[in-house]
């Protein structure tokens, strides 16, 4: 019914059970780690991941100009009998996810080629049971459950996750629309997979359609500081006090927190241990697990709406149930403003965050900000 798994189920037969200290999150070797004593990490190569995500670049560029040359090849009514449908009914793992872009078909190839690459490591988790318990209560967390549409959702904050809740609420039948407005409550109505017993779990981690929705690792966070520390009073008094405090000379002791710099954000997430962060700028990587959890699917918040929606056929949502528009207020971060907050980052600083969202940058095919003069110049 749906599209196989994005890596295999299981580990090849004679894998040794990963020790804890192998099992850990390579990003995970945060400050104060390194003389507690104990067993060395197995670490991937950060030479590795800087490779992946240039080999990755290179490979788009050459596909791209291949693919240029190509027709696409002739839309289809929509529809349950549609090619795309029986592909998806039939198990095919060459589904075509939208025949009239082929650079979202290459970058759909390279982020799975990606994934298989990084996840077969040594050290990598293969199964969420091989994760420390920490980082497993944190992926239980984040793994909304459909029994009745037998599938499973890692939701990431600030990749529309929000509307993502309102269509699981609506199809659980807890809300009559996608389109009421009403304050989200991010828990009730809702069933998490920490919510179920252990052999629960491993059920539905095995049988049920598996996805979830990435962005920019940078827009993300830039999306993130804008909203929590421009709007939410709560954030500025729990985080933004204790930011300003830091690493703002001559601070006082009690800051409002109302006026965090975006450097400053950053300088407090260079300060962080992943694992800790709040789930509004922790790693993809940290919430989701997708190493450790095989997805089906990976969709891009620049598809929104196209990705979300053919998720929702997959899964034979009701037609009615559909994927709900941004509401008209909503002004998400534009590449320009991107652009203003990283050219106005000191490079030394952006350098020393990178590395710790970089398995988000090279797992799901997204370009490092190019913050050279020349680029910051125009």
């Amino acid at each position: 019914m749906f599209p196989r798994p994005l890596t295999p189920l299981t580990a090849p037969k004679g894998t040794e059970p990963l020790g804890r200290a192998s099992r850990r999150n390579p990003l995970a070797a945060g400050r104060g780690r390194g003389g507690s004593g104990g067993p060395p990490l197995l670490l991937p190569s950060m030479l590795m991941f800087g490779v992946i995500v240039a080999s990755s670049g290179l490979l788009l560029m050459i596909e791209r100009g291949i693919l240029a040359e190509m027709k696409p090849p002739p839309l289809h009514p929509h529809g349950k009998m549609d090619p795309v449908w029986r592909r998806v009914a039939a198990g095919s793992p060459e589904v075509l996810l939208d025949p009239g872009d082929p650079d979202h078909q290459v970058r759909q190839d390279v982020r799975n080629r990606t994934l298989r690459a990084v996840c077969g490591q040594p050290g990598m988790p293969r199964d969420p049971w091989d994760l420390p318990a920490g980082q497993r209560r944190t992926l239980f967390r984040h793994i909304l459950v459909s029994d009745q549409y037998h599938f499973l959702y890692c939701y990431v904050p600030k990749v529309a996750c929000s509307n993502w809740k309102r269509v699981l609420k609506v199809l659980a039948g807890a809300l009559d629309s996608v389109d009421v407005r009403l304050k989200m409550d991010h828990r009730s109505d809702l069933v998490f997979l920490a919510d179920l017993r252990p052999e629960e779990i491993r059920y539905r981690l095995q049988h049920y359609f598996k996805f979830l929705f990435v962005r920019d690792p940078v827009e993300r966070l830039l999306s993130a500081y804008r909203n929590k520390f421009g709007e939410i009073r709560e954030y500025q008094q729990r985080y933004g006090a204790e930011i300003v405090r830091r690493y703002r000379v001559g601070a006082g002791p009690s800051p409002a927190g109302d006026d965090v710099t975006f450097p400053e954000f950053l300088r407090y997430l260079v300060d962080e241990e992943p694992e800790r962060m709040n789930e509004h700028w922790m790693p993809v990587y940290q919430l989701c697990q997708p190493c450790a959890v095989h997805y089906d699917f990976v969709g891009f918040y620049e598809r929104l709406e196209a990705d979300a929606n053919q998720v929702l056929e997959w899964v034979r949502a009701p037609p009615t149930v559909r994927f709900p528009s941004r509401q008209a207020w909503y002004r998400p971060a534009s590449p320009e403003s991107l652009h203003y907050h990283l050219c106005n980052t000191p490079r030394a600083l952006l350098q020393e965050l990178l590395p710790k969202y970089i398995l988000d940058f090279s797992l799901f095919a997204y370009p490092l900000p190019n913050v050279t003069r020349e680029a910051c110049r125009q």
